[in-house]
């Protein structure tokens, strides 16, 4: 820090959309001895894991749990569900819905991708169109993203469902949560969506190494029609074990589980729509802080409009070199680590170096809220970078709900 004492030293802060801050009682539910893998305290404890994991993704169907990050989730409703040589409609706004349809399109599964940029949400319209155009019903699936976390957009999961009973297409209908279960509102059964994945190291607020795959009946349908289905991916054994190494299709991620089982304590103790509107509120206090620093200067952020943004996640962008100058500042000066700019541009070209994210996802406070804004507002006027007045003062006036 020029001219001054360097203040990094101290609990430093992961600001960036996964992994997240993790609860001080999951670490100590995971600081212990491995347990014993074939009977007593650990089988008991997982059997509970189940029904609370389905109480947060707001479904009564199957769970199924993978010792993987959320690729592995991907690739786990895939094998599941679909062959090679099947369609999948896949609407994109940012890097990981083509993610996941490179995944697909890796396990020779033809994919269609319906790629609306990085700054826009899904256009219903053109998808209606697509599916309208399906007479043959070659699409055997849509994938979409609720909550791309490169663009830190929101899409309307339950307009896919209309979508489709409209145009009476009998595509599985798959959402990827891994950004926004726990952190925006999501409703599995209600929303009529077939397969849900996530992952624990976001809005669960476990580091990162478990990931989920939730199904109804129609999806199962589709699983038991496939001619093969891989040994290690199938989810049927997870979700109905008759032995319990059957749920992880072998040595269970014993530490884990015990973070797990703390963090979900943690999600019903608050209730799951308390935590949507703590995430909404202190959500609300970023995008004050965000919109006042861009009134005058050259900050951006992502997604204009507040209804389609994410409670979880915010993509901003300012001219480059300034978002990765920043970030580094800030990382060194103050310990307040941001994210990198995921996917908005090619990783070897100057324009990279303007974006950046911010997470405020799963284990986040107001005063949390505050101390990164209060640190962004920092590096802002240590390097001279134009920003408007007032940001601390409007995320202020929004946390005390004025």
């Amino acid at each position: 820090m020029s001219g001054s004492v360097n203040v990094s030293a101290g609990r430093s802060y992961l600001a960036i959309p996964g992994p997240s801050v993790v609860p001080d009682q999951v670490l100590q539910a995971m600081h212990r001895a491995s347990p014993n893998i074939y009977a007593g305290e650990l089988i008991e404890m997982t059997a509970t894991l189940i029904p609370d994991l389905r109480r947060v993704a707001r479904t009564r169907h199957h769970a199924a749990i993978y010792i993987s990050n959320g690729h592995g989730a991907w690739e786990a409703a895939l094998q599941n569900t679909l062959q090679p040589g099947d369609l999948v409609l896949v609407p994109a706004s940012g890097r990981f819905a083509i993610g996941w349809s490179e995944m697909a399109d890796g396990l020779g599964i033809e994919t269609e991708v319906l790629d609306f940029g990085n700054h826009a949400p899904w256009n219903l319209d053109q998808i209606a169109e697509r599916l309208a155009a399906d007479k043959e019903h070659r699409i055997k699936a849509v994938l979409g993203v609720h909550v791309d976390t490169s663009s830190s957009i929101r899409n309307d999961i339950a307009g896919l469902r209309r979508l489709l009973d409209a145009a009476g297409h009998p595509a599985l209908l798959m959402a990827d949560c891994i950004a926004s279960l726990g952190c925006d509102r999501f409703e599995m059964d209600d929303w009529g969506v077939d397969v849900m994945v996530t992952a624990c190291q976001k809005g669960l607020m476990v580091p990162a190494g478990i990931s989920f795959v939730f199904f109804n009946g129609k999806a199962d349908a589709a699983r038991a029609a496939l001619p093969r289905v891989s040994r290690y991916w199938d989810w049927r054994p997870r979700a109905n074990p008759e032995e319990f190494y059957q749920y992880f299709g072998g040595t269970a991620p014993t530490h884990h589980l015990y973070g797990l089982r703390a963090a979900l304590d943690m999600i019903h103790a608050e209730g799951v729509e308390n935590t949507w509107a703590r995430h909404a509120h202190l959500a609300r206090a970023i995008w004050a802080a965000c919109e006042a620093w861009g009134a005058e200067g050259a900050l951006k952020m992502n997604v204009p409009d507040r209804s389609l943004r994410s409670n979880a996640v915010t993509a901003l962008h300012m001219p480059p070199p300034d978002g990765t100058r920043l970030r580094q500042w800030l990382e060194e000066n103050l310990g307040l680590t941001l994210g990198i700019g995921l996917g908005m541009a090619p990783s070897g070209s100057p324009e990279w170096h303007g974006f950046f994210r911010l997470g405020h996802m799963g284990h986040v406070n107001g005063h949390m809220v505050m101390g990164l804004l209060g640190g962004i507002e920092t590096g802002l006027k240590a390097l001279g970078i134009p920003h408007g007045r007032g940001a601390l003062e409007a995320a202020a006036g929004a946390l005390a709900g004025r």
